[in-house]
């Protein structure tokens, strides 16, 4: 039934698929997991360190060890906010912008790609309001970027990345709301920064 909420039986991975997947494509995907690490898991971002797409890709056991760990993420926060209340918000870190971009880009981006980028501003946003370390902060963009993927965008797209942003469905009216992290596993939440400060942060990420 369209709209009913339903939880599944199981989720079930088949990795012979991945193979089917281009470089891009694989590192996409691989953004939700870095993702899922700086929000909860830790052991994500330890265990990828500073390999890159090929040294990942050919290690079938740290790949299904990255996606079941992702996977558990998920399933741990989903079940306690089902409805996507409030709780379920911190699966959302980086998507402010990255959804932003996905829109202005014309989704030329992959999903991934957008939330890297995301994830990346929120480094700079972050370290910029004494929320993360620089080391944390550098942390972001190592991961990001040995994998091949984006941390930049388009410096004169950010008038309308902001409007945007307000379209996102975590803010409310007027009222912009982003997921922050105090370090990893340290999931908090920013609302109506001050808009100054969010260009500050994406000029360091624009290009």
């Amino acid at each position: 039934m369209i709209g009913a909420f339903h939880s599944p039986i199981a989720v079930i991975v088949d990795s012979s698929w991945f193979k089917t997947l281009s470089d891009r494509d694989f590192a996409a995907g691989l953004a939700e997991v870095v993702k899922a690490g700086f929000i909860s898991d830790g052991k994500i971002i330890e265990n990828i360190g500073n390999s890159n797409i090929s040294q990942i890709r050919n290690d079938e056991s740290l790949v299904l060890d990255l996606v079941s760990r992702s996977i558990a993420v998920k399933a741990a926060v989903v079940s306690m906010d089902f409805k996507e209340s409030f709780a379920r918000e911190i699966l959302n870190y980086g998507h402010t912008l990255g959804h932003a971009i996905e829109l202005d880009c014309k989704f030329e981006l992959r999903h991934g790609e957008c939330v890297s980028i995301g994830m990346a501003f929120m480094a700079e946003l972050q370290l910029s309001l004494g929320l993360i370390t620089a080391d944390l902060a550098q942390q972001h963009l190592n991961i990001l970027q040995n994998l091949g993927l984006p941390t930049s965008y388009k410096r004169h797209a950010w008038p309308k990345l902001l409007s945007n942003m307000y379209l996102d469905k975590k803010s409310r009216g007027k009222t912009l709301r982003l997921v922050t992290i105090k370090g990893i596993g340290l999931t908090d939440r920013l609302e109506n920064p001050d808009e100054k400060v969010l260009f500050a942060a994406y000029e360091k990420v624009s290009s």
